[in-house]
């Protein structure tokens, strides 16, 4: 399995389950800094989704779930969430946190210098309806049905075939449902072919009219946000980016 990220490494693993577990402190040791980066993937979910929408029997997809804090924080209002991610380490990571509601992990101060961390899943979140299973986002299965909920954070600009992921979105979310999508747009033909890329060139424009034409007609944008987000490689040294921010509804 290609794995140009390295999202299968240990380190990747340590950095994603900080992302999304850590706490204020895990992540930003300082009495200063970008503090509104924190908690991404509960921001996703409280800053999107539309709760009011969700029948609570309802089915939830998480794809690219990574090590599954937003698939949790659906849990909190759907019936059922299955959280997808091309890295079995996350997956496995994501049903280890299923089981057991914490993990163990370390966390990087400086060079080899590291301190021991526990991701926990919130006490109040019935763990029991989250699942998390390894696949491909460009090729994902008929067979998984319709969903109410699709989410898709921060995946777009890390596929090599984007536009494929976007072609079977009408057939993955329900009459009615939501779709919500943040991504960076950070384009690299490390991961995706120019060719490919949804936005950011002369010929295909700004990424968001961009997603629109792939989108339309068969959703209709509802919600355009910023949401920033802070990713900890060490104590010294940060990622601060902004993600751009929608929701559309399945005509």
């Amino acid at each position: 399995m290609s794995d140009p990220a390295g999202y299968e490494s240990a380190e990747q693993l340590r950095e994603y389950l900080l992302f999304h577990y850590g706490t204020r402190t895990e992540v930003l040791p300082w009495d200063f800094g970008p503090e509104g980066g924190l908690d991404f993937p509960v921001r996703c979910v409280d800053a999107l989704v539309d709760k009011s929408s969700i029948d609570p029997s309802s089915r939830s997809l998480d794809v690219g779930c990574a090590v599954g804090r937003s698939a949790f924080e659906l849990a909190r209002y759907a019936g059922s969430v299955l959280g997808i991610d091309f890295s079995q380490s996350f997956v496995d990571a994501g049903n280890a946190l299923v089981r057991e509601g914490q993990l163990s992990y370390e966390i990087v101060e400086t060079g080899l210098l590291q301190h021991s961390a526990t991701a926990r899943v919130p006490e109040d979140i019935d763990r029991t309806k989250v699942s998390f299973a390894q696949g491909d986002a460009c090729h994902l299965d008929e067979a998984l049905g319709r969903f109410e909920v699709v989410s898709a954070f921060n995946l777009l600009c890390r596929l090599p075939r984007p536009d494929a992921f976007l072609s079977k979105l009408p057939s993955l979310v329900s009459p009615g449902g939501q779709l919500v999508i943040t991504t960076p747009n950070t384009w690299l033909e490390t991961f995706t072919a120019k060719a490919f890329w949804i936005g950011g060139t002369p010929e295909t424009g700004e990424p968001l009219e961009a997603l629109r034409t792939h989108l339309e007609p068969d959703f209709v944008l509802e919600v355009v946000r910023d949401l920033p987000f802070l990713i900890r490689e060490h104590k010294r040294k940060y990622q601060w980016s902004v993600a751009q921010a929608t929701r559309w509804r399945r005509v």
